[in-house]
């Protein structure tokens, strides 16, 4: 197994996973070699408890929740939560997004000042980005910028726009992660198709989104019958981002959730 900038990988599951198999999970990661674990973020389900779920089994592993919405997590919460829970902030990446707060440019820049100012120095702060605009303005103040639901080609021109956000900026270029939704074995490819499906409708947003990307259900993602294929299909996501997120569509136990894990593993 290798941690190298070539072949990292992160592994990010739904937020509240049983702690118990939270961290049994997070320890065979360590062992399998990836470079992080993340966690969304949902309403009555914390993705920082469940990033300290994941503290707790592999202390090695850095640490990411992708994102906070901001219109039900304000900084001055956010930084007092990861002091209750003892997140170590030098292996956290702490993602923000607009949700349905607008302009969304000025909440997510004025948001970011805030959290400097509020959290230790090495926390890495991550902008979640779906479009040009918002990849330029995390190039300019992130740590990171989180892409979602992307296909290779795409993520491959959002972090140019990140780049470039960060050369106008006088800056170094962040970190550009996605999370890739990775099914493996039987019943693959409907799992896929389920949670594409869903999100394609959830937000008037992401129908749009969705829309102008213009391919079939099923198509954003990996649905693989094997580690052969599943890596085959990761390697053009390696290639077009910093760090590609397997984001697990999986049951929520042990072994299926290690059946994508290690097809996954870097």
């Amino acid at each position: 197994m290798t941690d190298s900038a070539t072949h990292r990988r992160g592994l990010g599951i739904n937020a509240g996973l049983e702690a118990g198999l939270a961290r049994d999970l997070a320890a065979h990661c360590q062992e399998l070699g990836y470079h992080s674990l993340w966690s969304n973020d949902e309403p009555g389900e914390s993705g920082l408890e469940t990033l300290a779920n994941f503290s707790a089994g592999a202390p090695r592993l850095e640490l990411g929740v992708g994102v906070l919405p901001l219109d039900r997590n304000r900084p001055a919460e956010i930084a007092a939560e990861i002091d209750r829970l003892g997140l170590d902030p030098a292996k956290l990446w702490l993602g923000i997004g607009s949700g349905p707060l607008r302009p969304q440019l000025d909440v997510v820049r004025r948001s970011v000042d805030e959290l400097r100012e509020l959290l230790p120095e090495e926390t890495r702060i991550v902008v979640a980005a779906m479009r040009e605009r918002l990849c330029r303005l995390g190039g300019a103040i992130a740590d990171g910028v989180l892409l979602n639901w992307v296909l290779p080609e795409p993520a491959a021109r959002s972090r140019e726009w990140v780049r470039e956000g960060a050369e106008e900026a006088g800056r170094a270029v962040p970190l550009v992660a996605s999370y890739v939704r990775v099914a493996v074995g039987a019943g693959s490819t409907q799992r896929l198709r389920d949670a594409e499906g869903f999100y394609r409708s959830v937000t008037e947003g992401y129908r749009r989104y969705f829309e102008a990307m213009d391919v079939p259900l099923g198509s954003v993602g990996v649905a693989a019958a094997s580690r052969t294929e599943a890596l085959d299909a990761l390697a053009p996501y390696q290639s077009a981002l910093d760090l590609p997120i397997v984001r697990v569509l999986a049951d929520r136990d042990a072994t299926a959730l290690a059946e994508v894990a290690d097809a996954a593993a870097p």
